[in-house]
């Protein structure tokens, strides 16, 4: 299968205007918003648990990275409510569930390949940096390494937010919205613009809050030859 497999392409996936979409695993679901291959795939999706729903155990080969959004997400290793991030490293292995539900925003198959930084980060204690090079924008930093910068940012309402993109970047909204492009991005839109491209975008009266991910897209290894 590939959606969106296209790295130089600009790709939109408005998320909540699609039906969930069952998983090889019963009670959990999935939007699909950017994927090369099939059940062993580089992923960028939307999941949802059902309560007391979980997989079962496997070994993440190519590292996997996710938000909590909704929930409390769980595994051998802790439990995690909404607002963590987690990036699990490719050879890192555990049994993930949820016993009251949860959803979760997450990527497979994207990592260095030598990667072996585990990282959990509470989101909601984290403090916000006033960006001095983007009036109206503050910065949580969550991850960055030479390859990739992923963060949390807030964009203050009536606002218009520009961003030079040399190695592309990755936009998912978690409150509010912004219009770009001639289209308006709410809650749970993806947005992916390809390296050598500018965000140009305006905020409504809300603001918006998003997951960011830059500098990634000309590092991002290639999906697992079975795929």
């Amino acid at each position: 299968m590939q959606l969106h497999a296209d790295l130089k392409q600009r790709a939109v996936i408005h998320a909540a205007q699609h039906d969930w979409q069952a998983s090889p695993m019963p009670g959990v679901a999935r939007r699909m918003l950017h994927r090369v291959g099939d059940e062993v795939a580089q992923a960028t999706s939307l999941v949802r648990y059902a309560p007391g729903s979980h997989f079962s155990a496997h070994t993440h080969t190519g590292g996997e990275e996710f938000l909590v959004l909704q929930g409390v997400f769980q595994d051998e290793h802790g439990d995690y409510p909404a607002g963590t991030y987690i990036r699990n490293p490719p050879t890192t292995r555990h049994t993930p569930g949820s016993a009251q539900g949860c959803t979760i925003f997450v990527k497979l198959w994207q990592f260095d390949p030598q990667d072996r930084t585990r990282v959990i980060v509470q989101t909601d204690k984290m403090a916000r940096i006033h960006d001095a090079q983007r009036p109206g924008v503050q910065v949580s930093p969550l991850y960055r390494d030479d390859l990739e910068d992923v963060r949390l940012e807030a964009w203050a309402p009536q606002h218009s937010i520009d961003l030079d993109l040399p190695h592309g970047g990755e936009f998912l909204v978690l409150q509010g919205g912004f219009s770009e492009g001639g289209e308006n991005f709410a809650p749970d839109s993806w947005l992916r613009l390809p390296s050598g491209s500018r965000l140009h975008a305006q905020t409504g009266a809300q603001g918006a809050k998003l997951w960011v991910k830059l500098h990634h897209l000309d590092s991002m290894q290639q999906p697992p030859v079975s795929a």
